[in-house]
């Protein structure tokens, strides 16, 4: 039996205001299950500008809860009517003056499955992360969705190798990174971490990145959405650096088998010796 899944990745630029940044990402999720896509992930925060290039209170007007605010009701209803495994990435509220930067993730069936909250937050010019968002608090979990395992990790987290390789020890398949990442600070690291981090932890990786230049600072976000297979190679090419794109792709997962196989890191691994990596 073929064990191809369809995935697609959506980057965005920003329109000027959320109600049309929600209806832009819904035609794109429309689009992408009209072509097959049986699981999308859209950028990080999508719904609204990269507000983080400021530090400013008046953004936390953006939040919402979830699961019971308004984008994820919406978004478990498009889930349901195209049949497609969502990953929705956005700005959480637990409580007031408690936030998070958190993806929900929404079964094909429309039913929420859980949410990952961002874990490793910057602080640093046009990335002030820490003023808006508080720690992540739920670990690196994985979904069983319909596709099969998938886990999550947003933005600057990919500089981290440790939850890499959690979530790859939890059985994720496939971890999409929906991000925010501009071409003057990281760009040329863009194309190497991910597919390394497919590489070292034998999945699929979905890098996902915003697109344009927003009116909140001189950031220039440069796309190149992709998909990376175990090999460390581009499943078809990444996506334009400087125009809004839907990016759908088909996934092998048979390929896991045979590149675990054939270098079995984690037969390999010896985390009788890695104490130290976690002592303060």
């Amino acid at each position: 039996m073929s064990n191809i899944i369809r995935a697609a990745l959506v980057q965005q630029k920003w329109t000027g205001d959320k109600e049309s940044m929600i209806a832009n990402a819904v035609e794109h999720i429309r689009n992408a299950a009209s072509q097959g896509a049986q699981v999308l992930c859209l950028q990080e925060l999508f719904y609204g500008p990269y507000f983080c290039q400021v530090q400013d209170a008046d953004f936390y007007a953006y939040t919402e809860s979830i699961p019971d605010g308004p984008t994820t009701e919406l978004m478990k209803e498009v889930a349901a009517q195209n049949n497609i495994v969502l990953i929705v990435p956005m700005y959480e509220v637990e409580q007031p003056g408690v936030y998070y930067n958190t993806a929900a993730v929404i079964d094909a069936d429309g039913t929420y499955l859980g949410k990952y909250r961002k874990n490793h937050i910057p602080q640093v010019k046009g990335f002030w992360e820490k003023f808006y968002f508080k720690p992540g608090n739920l670990g690196y979990p994985v979904f069983d969705t319909a596709v099969g395992r998938i886990g999550v990790y947003i933005c600057y987290e990919r500089h981290f190798p440790e939850g890499w390789r959690a979530l790859g020890l939890a059985g994720a398949k496939v971890v999409f990174n929906p991000s925010a990442t501009s071409r003057s600070l990281s760009e040329y690291l863009w194309r190497l971490e991910q597919p390394a981090a497919a590489v070292a932890n034998e999945y699929f990786v979905g890098a996902i990145n915003r697109v344009g230049v927003e009116p909140l600072g001189d950031n220039e976000f440069y796309g190149q959405t992709y998909f990376v297979s175990p090999r460390g190679q581009l499943v078809g090419e990444a996506a334009s650096d400087t125009e809004e794109e839907l990016v759908v792709r088909d996934l092998d997962l048979d390929l896991l088998t045979e590149v675990r196989d054939t270098w079995a890191f984690y037969r390999d691994r010896r985390p009788d010796t890695y104490e130290g990596l976690v002592t303060p």
